[in-house]
């Protein structure tokens, strides 16, 4: 309903997979839309690496806090793994393109002396519903760009 001429969703979870293609079925009339079951960790670095890789408008990036899966071949750990899972993920975009990244972990700790080349805005405040605003920890979500002055 946004408008979006295609997307992509990476997931290990086809049950997050299907609820994804659910989600898009009833609020989208129209687009190209992929789903890629695979590592995202993995996925992103693949593509980062690659010259020819797709590259996006906009990249909603919303990891979890710690995955241990047997599917993976390392632990991931969103304070450890956060720096090049983003630098990954901004390597994907446009010129002009955005990441939102988002954690709910309530102890996370953004690295910005790591993300230093970025752009990069806490735009938590603005994303917290109304319902949780007594308690703003609930997550933590930033807006991510290419820094222009670099």
């Amino acid at each position: 309903m946004g408008g979006a001429k295609s997307t992509t969703t990476v997931d290990m979870s086809n049950t997050y997979l299907q609820w994804a293609k659910n989600n898009l079925a009833l609020n989208t009339h129209s687009g190209e839309h992929t789903f890629i079951q695979a590592d995202c960790l993995e996925w992103l670095a693949n593509q980062a690496s690659q010259a020819d890789s797709q590259h996006y408008d906009l990249i909603f990036l919303d990891p979890p806090t710690f995955s241990n899966s047997k599917r993976m071949d390392d632990v991931f750990d969103i304070q450890i793994d956060h720096v090049q899972l983003i630098k990954n993920a901004v390597s994907l975009l446009t010129p002009e393109g955005v990441l939102y990244f988002s954690t709910n972990f309530r102890r996370f700790k953004i690295d910005n002396e790591a993300l230093s080349e970025y752009d990069v805005h806490d735009i938590t405040a603005k994303t917290i519903p109304e319902d949780f605003s007594r308690n703003p920890k609930i997550h933590y979500c930033w807006k991510i760009k290419y820094d222009a002055s670099n």
